[in-house]
């Protein structure tokens, strides 16, 4: 009866071991939906930024975050805005997003692209991104002081902050010289 009992856990771990693990992906804007949400109808001229190693290091201190990728994706908007498209670690997967930064580096608008995780999808509420509009680099963005928590979102929830914290550095630190 034991060796039956054993013999059965071990094929049920077995399956359970080999089943795939089926991922969860939404998308909700693509890249020109999201310029239009957040710059309308502004023409936008794609800029190529390569950070250098000292650019990323010298951002990485300035914001607490970590420079994961050199090569940005970013356009210049004709008002001298930012459209920024970036990706930041969820729990487990990447979380795409899109920042608007006006001309003196004060976030316009975040938005949630496509968002891979199975929960924490509600960092793309409004109210949620909300909190960012207007913050620049001047302050160093925390979870839990400028910028609440979700429960249940808050690996998601301090990614993206840290992500806007990273970005707004980078304004201060290279594009407002472009």
């Amino acid at each position: 009866m034991k060796n039956n009992l054993l013999f059965k856990s071990l094929i049920i771990a077995g399956v359970i071991s080999i089943t795939p693990v089926t991922t969860f992906a939404e998308t909700y804007l693509t890249k020109d939906q999201a310029q239009q949400v957040l710059w309308q109808k502004n023409d936008m001229t794609k800029i190529d930024v390569i950070l250098t190693k000292e650019q990323m290091k010298s951002i990485a201190k300035a914001s607490d975050v970590r420079v994961r990728d050199a090569k940005m994706k970013i356009w210049k908007v004709e008002n001298g805005g930012w459209f920024i498209l970036d990706e930041v670690i969820g729990k487990h997967e990447n979380i795409d997003i899109a920042v608007a930064l006006t001309k003196d580096g004060k976030v316009k608008g975040v938005e949630v692209l496509q968002y891979r995780e199975t929960y924490g999808y509600e960092i793309r509420e409004p109210k949620w991104l909300a909190q960012f509009l207007g913050k620049t680099h001047h302050e160093i963005l925390r979870l839990d002081k400028q910028i609440k928590n979700i429960s249940g979102a808050t690996l998601s929830c301090r990614h993206v902050t840290d992500g806007v914290n990273r970005l707004l550095h980078t304004w201060e630190q290279v594009l407002r010289h472009l």
